[in-house]
């Protein structure tokens, strides 16, 4: 075991092999001993030799496993933030650096909300694969993504919250005005006019479809729209704005959305507007990164492709 500090973490033998440790970034990386052994080109007990060796001189457990894969600990998640530039750094030399090279640019892992990445950010990008990018998409919550981002997973993410600390930069990229929609039977049934004059009372009987059964969107809107508290369970639940709207605009209820997700909809009448505030709610969408990070060309190329595009959004 290695001796420990009284003040803070173990301390670290004073050399790490560093075969160990690109094995041990592949496997945080891919999230599983089989697919960083596949990345490698090595065999999956050369791979679990190596990491059972690490740990042994780390003397703390560096993965979880588990039948789909490996669960990076906290231990994991601060080495990988540690060494993943440096060794990035060093592969880019050793590799593409000789005369010859012709291996591709590494990928550019981008991660953030899964509508936001397919409807705004994928079509921006679609260009710049012809160019020879290449990229790897990661869709979740966006502390999840950020707390990636800061264990070098990810080199961009697109954050609904802004990052807070010093370890991470962001640039704001793009306001979303979230609406109160429903289908035009529904819109019927209640009455926008009956929304503008009587506010919540009116959508008591609507049954109400969310992103999550805490109704996150929806009570935002509720306290910043009417200055109330939603209560109440939600009737359908789709981890999925794209299903929620989809739900909704087949007749399921009602729900909030932001608007860039639902234009098309609301232009062809499937999705109508039952209030329109003066002062909606709008949230703001980051592109952050590490700062100090090894930057390439590409993920410069998609960093400002990102930018440029989210004017228009």
């Amino acid at each position: 075991m290695t001796p420990s500090h009284p003040d803070g973490p173990p301390e670290r033998p004073r050399r790490l092999d560093l075969t160990q440790l690109r094995t041990f970034l592949a496997v945080h990386r891919a999230g599983s001993f089989t697919a960083a052994a596949r990345l490698l080109g090595l065999s999956q007990p050369t791979v679990t030799t190596q990491i059972r060796s690490l740990e042994q001189q780390l003397g703390r457990e560096l993965f979880q496993r588990h039948p789909h894969g490996a669960a990076a600990t906290a231990v994991a998640d601060e080495l990988a933030a540690e060494v993943a530039g440096p060794l990035d750094a060093l592969e880019a030399l050793t590799g593409r650096g000789r005369p010859g090279a012709t291996a591709p640019a590494e990928p550019v892992h981008l991660a953030g909300p899964a509508e936001m990445l397919c409807v705004r950010a994928l079509p921006a990008l679609a260009p710049l694969v012809g160019q020879g990018v290449r990229l790897r998409i990661t869709t979740g919550l966006s502390d999840d993504l950020l707390s990636g981002l800061r264990a070098a997973r990810y080199d961009l993410v697109i954050s609904t919250v802004r990052p807070r600390g010093r370890t991470l930069t962001a640039a704001p990229l793009a306001d979303e005005e979230f609406i109160l929609v429903a289908s035009p039977d529904w819109a019927a049934r209640i009455g926008p006019e009956r929304v503008a004059a009587l506010g919540p009372a009116a959508l008591q009987d609507a049954p109400l479809v969310t992103y999550a059964e805490d109704l996150p969107i929806a009570r935002r809107y509720w306290r910043h729209v009417f200055g109330v508290r939603l209560t109440g369970p939600a009737a359908v639940v789709v981890p999925d704005l794209r299903g929620v709207r989809a739900a909704v605009a087949a007749g399921a209820g009602i729900t909030v959305l932001p608007r860039y997700l639902c234009l098309d909809e609301l232009a062809s009448g499937a999705l109508v507007t039952l209030l329109s505030p003066d002062d909606p709610p709008i949230n703001t969408s980051y592109l952050a990164e590490r700062p100090g990070a090894a930057d390439s060309p590409h993920r410069a190329l998609v960093r400002e492709r990102l930018l440029k595009a989210a004017r228009g959004w």
